[in-house]
């Protein structure tokens, strides 16, 4: 049984079929619809450039094809992990052998004033953006509340799309608590010339309507008239009850195991215990489709641990963000490239150890492009490599020859 028909869970049905699980397998999920990647819901499906049939996990025949069953608008409340039963909201009671749980997130809500005014959008299902893309007119006004990824990416695409975007967000630069000051004020330069206004370190307050929103009020005291607003502050993992280790999340091992038998845990849900990183919980697409496929490996008896060295990609207009690795605190950057042209790659160094490398601009997936600089900085991360930072400041010094001494 798996527990949510997000990428992860779509992916670990698929594999657990494809590498050959004799049984039927039942996927439950509140949403309608196939498993798919959210990535366009806040790039080319927004701005409708695309649909989502190519980001589908298996066509939609492929199911029942294949002794998968969908249960769509069912969400399982609870899981006994002594009983090996999970209990549907409706009450029904269903028996399962070994259960993956890839229930994913749910968005964080601001509780404000005026917070519940039609106007007022999240951004995480295909229905949510189908709302924002109807509201996102040429020649109206939105503000967008926070600039993390989404909030980055939502503001470019509705910029794209001839809106007039304000954007509100703690700290002093796009995406700093993740990418650092340096790129996140690159970021912001980015938005701030393509027509974003930007107020950093000024944070909405509440919002203001009699029927629908018409402003938003931040701390600071202005009132920015709008048609509507989009909220991107993050998610919330979200999970059924159930008796295991949860913190962040659900506590998961290196074989994405939770603490009962029985029971595995993928994608955004999943705090897991990783190889190289230490406990991490990940909320992008690449972790979330090659997790939920480890996790069905591992249901079906592998014991290779998930060590997969994380990955993520951000478009904003034409610029690409391309990360490897990961951390949240480093004590030493280091910039290789020219941040005066904004093409430049940022090595983030704990101890002296390359712990995760960030490009912008600088070209080249690191899983398909296997000769790009960002395959070579995966190679250092994976190696732990310890080049003096002026070596790798230098864009005469080749990337790859590093990870080898």
């Amino acid at each position: 049984m798996i527990i949510g028909s997000g990428l992860a869970g779509g992916k670990a049905a698929a594999t657990l079929q494809e590498e050959g699980f004799p049984g039927p397998v039942v996927l439950i999920s509140r949403e309608p619809g196939v498993p798919f990647g959210r990535p366009p819901l806040s790039k080319t499906y927004l701005r409708s450039e695309e649909d989502l049939d190519a980001w589908y996990v298996r066509p939609a025949g492929w199911y029942a094809d294949h002794d998968v069953e969908l249960r769509h608008g069912a969400a399982v409340v609870a899981v006994d992990p002594a009983a090996h039963t999970v209990t549907l909201d409706s009450g029904e009671e269903l028996g399962y052998q070994k259960v993956l749980i890839a229930t994913g997130g749910r968005n964080r809500r601001l509780r404000l004033p005026g917070a519940d005014l039609p106007g007022v959008h999240y951004l995480r299902t295909v229905a949510e953006c189908d709302a924002i893309k109807r509201e996102a007119v040429p020649g109206r006004r939105a503000v967008v509340v926070g600039m993390g990824f989404i909030g980055c990416e939502a503001a470019a695409s509705l910029t794209q799309l001839g809106v007039q975007v304000t954007a509100a967000f703690p700290g002093r630069a796009p995406l700093e608590r993740v990418l650092g000051g340096q790129i996140g004020a690159l970021i912001g330069d980015i938005h701030r010339a393509n027509g974003v206004e930007l107020l950093p370190g000024d944070q909405v307050a509440s919002f203001e309507g009699t029927e629908r929103l018409e402003a938003v009020v931040t701390g600071s005291g202005r009132r920015i008239g709008c048609d509507f607003a989009v909220a991107g502050v993050g998610i919330e993992p979200d999970f059924p009850a159930v008796a295991v280790e949860r913190e962040n999340g659900i506590l998961a091992d290196e074989f994405c195991r939770a603490s009962a038998p029985d029971i595995y845990v993928a994608g955004d849900v999943a705090n897991q215990l990783h190889p190289l990183f230490g406990r991490v919980r990940v909320e992008h697409y690449n972790n979330a489709e090659k997790q939920g496929a480890a996790a069905a490996r591992s249901m079906l008896g592998s014991t290779a641990p998930y060590d997969y060295l994380y990955t993520f990609w951000s478009d904003q207009y034409e610029h690409k963000i391309e990360y490897v690795g990961h951390v949240t605190k480093w004590d030493e950057f280091v910039v290789r490239g020219s941040p005066e042209e904004g093409r430049l790659i940022g090595f983030y160094l704990v101890d002296g150890v390359v712990r995760a490398a960030a490009g912008l601009d600088r070209g080249g997936d690191p899983e398909l492009d296997l000769d790009s600089e960002m395959a070579a900085c995966a190679r250092l991360v994976s190696v732990r490599a310890r080049p003096a930072p002026a070596v790798l400041a230098d864009d005469r010094t080749d990337l790859w020859s590093l990870s080898q001494r």
